[in-house]
């Protein structure tokens, strides 16, 4: 397939070359080809983004929610329409497997369909105050422009989880999505326009580097809303400039998943699952199960039955379709996941698979490291990368303890007898659970953690609640 793309940004309603010119290249993690140059975003064009959404909110959010509605599901369609492009930029940028590129051109596109549903369905309240002095009238207004920060393990999927509640919300917004991957953004954003999203409600743009500019952006007083997915150090610092101007902020953080086998499991379910929760995109996922706490009865037969699924795993460039393991984004991740396995193994662990980088490329191969004790290096950190490190747990206490200990709570897994599964799972501190699943992420579902992998929820009918103020009005009886 020829795929042309866009490298330019996107500033009210028209593709441009930033301010000075300069640009940066995107490039193949898995032969290091460059895809594109594209252009770079000056402070100063960021702040024409964010001013162009200013002066488009008030139009955009006195359009009928049925308006809202209409555009965004001509975008679902067009992108359901053009999915094989969607995943081959998607492909070509991040290094993903096809399969993964497919599934997240496909979930990515549903959230146009969910929030083009959500956005007529915006509710209210009316009522007589207990008093009866008053009418109680609670009514939602969008809280205006929205500056939207994606990362790259799920370009697609982060840019419309955001963008979809944003827009049906009746907000304007700014999308500065990773440097990584700004072709796939680019690529929705043109959707959007062809859908007919009026000028200056949806922006693109890429600063480089990227901290001044989106301090810039957060200080200036049109920015209402932030809508940050990507690490809790970088979220730690958002927060931090989000206080000077008091902007409302939404934050999907790191995670540290445990997967927790349960005495009694069945095994071949437990792989089953375990595969999709450890190797979805290559591991490079939040939600990806990071800390397998495996009971001593049932050890030996999960490590043997999943290191054979490991090891029955084609990987390589994600343009051959056979493949079910892509690159990861950059050698620079590539190397962390090696540096993560040496590690392990300095501290005790042992290699039962894999373990061993490739000289071309950013490839890690499915991986499995036995022995690792809780509190290991390996086991705080968030691999972000195909390795699955496993802990024998002799209690299930001690397996619920040593889930629940750390400052992370996204996402945990348990498997096991159901009636006992979901006692478990209701002690896993985490804002999601998965009971004998190894994925759970919907549309239709709230998706977001407690502690420090973030706030608030994105998806589902709360979704768009993150882009509504309400608003209270006090009528005689």
């Amino acid at each position: 397939m020829t795929v042309t793309y866009l490298n330019k940004l996107f500033i009210d309603g028209e593709w441009r070359d930033g301010n000075d010119g300069r640009t940066f290249p995107v490039f193949n993690p898995a032969d290091g080809s460059t895809v594109a140059e594209f252009a770079v975003a000056s402070e100063a064009d960021c702040t024409e983004a964010v001013e162009a959404a200013d002066r488009a909110f008030a139009a955009w959010a006195a359009t009928s929610p049925r308006e809202r509605s209409d555009i965004l599901r001509r975008t679902f369609d067009i992108l359901s329409n053009e999915k094989e492009k969607f995943a081959e930029i998607m492909v070509r940028e991040n290094g993903k497997s096809w399969p993964d590129a497919i599934a997240e051109a496909n979930y990515a596109t549903e959230f146009f369909r969910w929030f083009s549903e959500e956005a007529v369905r915006i509710p209210g309240d009316f009522r007589l105050s207990p008093g009866g002095d008053k009418r109680i009238v609670v009514t939602r207004q969008p809280m205006g422009v929205s500056l939207l920060i994606t990362p790259w393990n799920f370009p697609a999927a982060m840019a419309t989880r955001k963008l979809a509640p944003a827009l049906a919300a009746g907000c304007t917004t700014v999308l500065k999505p990773a440097r990584e991957t700004p072709l796939t953004a680019a690529y929705i954003v043109d959707a959007l326009s062809r859908a007919g999203v009026p000028r200056g409600v949806v922006n693109l743009v890429t600063p480089v580097p990227t901290g001044p500019a989106v301090a810039k952006m957060m200080q200036h007083p049109a920015v209402r809303k932030m809508s940050f997915t990507g690490s809790t150090e970088v979220g730690r610092v958002l927060l931090h400039e989000a206080a000077d101007t008091v902007v409302s902020t939404s934050m999907e953080l790191g995670g540290n998943a445990p997967f927790l086998v349960l005495p009694g499991a069945n095994i071949d379910e437990a792989v089953a699952g375990a595969m999709v929760a450890k190797m979805r995109n290559g591991g490079s996922a939040c939600t990806a199960a990071n800390r397998f706490y495996v009971h001593s009865s049932v050890h030996d037969e999960f490590v043997a039955k999943l290191a054979a699924e490991l090891g029955r795993v084609q990987w390589g460039s994600g343009l051959n379709r056979a493949n079910t393991l892509g690159s990861l984004v950059s050698l620079e991740e590539r190397d962390k996941v090696a540096a993560l396995v040496t590690t392990a193994v300095d501290e005790g662990a042992t290699v039962i698979l894999g373990g061993k980088a490739t000289t071309a490329g950013a490839f890690y191969p499915p991986t499995m490291v036995t022995g690792v004790q809780h509190g290991d290096t390996i086991n705080q950190t968030e691999i972000f990368g195909p390795v699955t490190a496993v802990v024998k747990v002799d209690s299930i206490d001690e397996m619920v303890d040593m889930a629940n200990d750390t400052i992370y709570g996204l996402i945990g897994y348990v498997f096991g007898e159901e009636a006992l599964a979901l006692r478990v799972a209701m002690r896993i501190d985490a804002g999601m659970v998965g009971v004998n699943r190894g994925v759970l992420s919907d549309p239709a579902a709230p998706f977001g953690g407690t502690k420090q992998s973030g706030l608030g929820r994105e998806g589902s009918s709360e979704g768009i609640l993150e882009y509504l103020e309400e608003k209270y009005i006090g009528l005689a009886p």
